[in-house]
């Protein structure tokens, strides 16, 4: 208002003639007011847009304050203020370590925990792994293609250093080229001080080319186990992509009710390399064999598929699947959501199952094909979103004991010990067999599944060990006991005993 009636003013004067010069003094004092409003308008503006994001609690105080004189300021959150970075740890770093993981998404998922704990152990810094793109899946997919890169780098900086690539400094150094090997699988603690540290004397860059299963499951000292757990459940966050298209499906599906997710690993890259052809015709099992002589990377070409399903080393059918839903009593009702690829011979072996549960869904049925569309050919982005809705549902029954099943089961374990149905495939195989041959009725066949799987529902029980047998022993990402209780002593969660009693090796 002052500006406004010095404004008149002004102009009275130079209407009426009486003073044709305008005071200089007065000018400038004018000039200045305005700069002046000018100014602090601005300051505000930026206080406010900055407040906005650290400070919002701050910032609507202020702005409430403000409006008391100023009229209300329309100011909208878009965001909540993200959580205070851990202080970076402090450590003189022995060199850098360079990883390429190999296998598929959740494979990876473990030896990215692995690594890193290595890293933590030799006081390394990490370059952010990177994924494989050679395998039988061809997916391109690189680590921030999948994974939240900032997070990861962010949320461990109190534990390990992480860049995004060498310093030029060092690729330039190291340009020929770097020492290159595979660490030896299963090992502790006192491999990687005594064998692994030591290289680093000689080179300052180190790269892993494989890293599946290259840290033992027991005998790793406490801390390096939680830190295991905390890259696997906090560290490792999906992309807003995949975050949001998942939390969307998880969304779709609640809405209908509560649902099973079948991880049926029926895929032809599982029969092919696992040599298991039961319920394929004679052109099929061709088919699969010569996919499995195609890669000279996998050893074993020969399998007698009889021998390894009796073995319960072969996922079970799709058929095979609905018998055993309904033994265990699944209503006919159940949404099931089929957590998998292309299923191997499509929707003909996919009948008995709708059959007996019309409720299937899939991803692809839910969901508009536009929203799946920049997930296409990108198998582990793919492969994510089943993982999401996997870990959410209400019960998981996985067909096999691969990967994605494992680390599933250990994320559920860690969520509160969400139903998980962990099927005994030796017995399963051999009380089918017994039942398909009509040496077993079907209500004796639902007694015996029912009885078989009692105490594998994903209760609270101990890892099982097998010393200098790691292959055999449970898997440290299903079950990270370490992590499932506060106390270093979990005797009252986990109970005395080792483990249940399991027909399957």
């Amino acid at each position: 208002m002052e500006i406004r009636s010095e404004s008149v003013g002004l102009r009275s004067e130079k209407l009426g003639g009486s003073s044709p010069v305008i005071p200089r003094k007065r000018l400038q004092v004018w000039f200045i007011r305005v700069c002046s409003s000018i100014l602090v308008w601005t300051c505000l503006v930026q206080l406010v847009a900055v407040g906005e994001l650290w400070h919002p609690r701050f910032i609507t105080n202020l702005t409430t304050r403000f409006s008391q004189i100023a009229g209300p300021l329309h100011v909208q959150v878009a965001v909540q203020p993200p959580p205070p970075l851990p202080p970076p740890r402090n450590y003189t770093s022995n060199g850098f370590l360079k990883v390429s993981c190999n296998g598929g998404l959740n494979q990876m998922r473990s030896a990215i925990c692995d690594m890193v704990a290595v890293a933590r152990l030799l006081n390394l810094t990490l370059v952010v792994p990177e994924l494989d793109k050679t395998s039988f899946w061809a997916d391109p997919s690189d680590f921030e293609d999948i994974f939240d890169v900032r997070h990861f780098i962010d949320s461990l900086r109190d534990e390990v250093r992480i860049v995004r690539r060498l310093p030029k400094r060092i690729s330039k150094k190291y340009r020929h080229g770097v020492l290159e090997m595979p660490p030896v699988s299963w090992s502790n603690e006192n491999y990687y001080l005594q064998q692994i540290l030591p290289l680093f004397n000689k080179s300052k860059v180190l790269h892993f080319n494989r890293t599946d299963a290259r840290l033992a499951n027991n005998m790793i000292p406490l801390e390096l186990q939680k830190l295991r757990c905390r890259v696997n459940f906090q560290a490792l966050k999906f992309t807003p992509q995949i975050e949001s298209l998942g939390h969307k499906l998880v969304h779709i599906l609640h809405q209908r009710g509560p649902f099973m997710a079948l991880h049926l690993r029926y895929e032809m890259d599982m029969l092919a390399f696992s040599g298991c052809t039961h319920g394929c015709t004679q052109e099929e099992a061709k088919e699969l064999k010569r996919l499995r002589y195609a890669y000279p990377w996998w050893r074993e070409k020969e399998i007698n598929s009889v021998e390894r399903r009796s073995q319960g080393l072969c996922p079970l059918t799709p058929e095979e699947a609905a018998l055993v839903l309904q033994a265990l009593g699944v209503d006919k009702q159940t949404q099931i959501y089929v957590a998998a690829g292309e299923i191997y011979g499509s929707e003909r072996r996919l009948a008995a199952l709708r059959a007996a549960f019309p409720r299937i869904v899939r991803k692809e049925t839910l969901l508009d094909p536009l929203e799946l569309q920049q997930f296409q050919n990108h198998s582990s982005q793919m492969a994510a979103l089943d993982f999401m809705v996997s870990v959410a549902s209400n019960t998981f029954v996985p067909t096999y004991d691969g990967n994605m099943a494992k680390v599933v089961e250990g994320h559920r374990r860690y969520l509160g010990f969400k139903k998980t149905i962990l099927l005994d495939r030796r017995k399963l195989v051999e009380l089918l067999n017994l039942h398909q041959n009509g040496t077993l009725p079907w209500n004796e066949f639902t007694v015996a599944v029912r009885e078989a799987h009692e105490k594998r529902m994903g209760q609270p029980i101990r890892r099982r060990v097998i010393p200098d047998k790691p292959k055999e022993e449970d898997y440290f990402y299903s079950n990270p006991q370490e992590c499932l209780c506060e106390a270093n002593n979990c005797d009252d969660l986990l109970g005395t005993g080792n483990s249940y009693s399991s027909s399957v090796p």
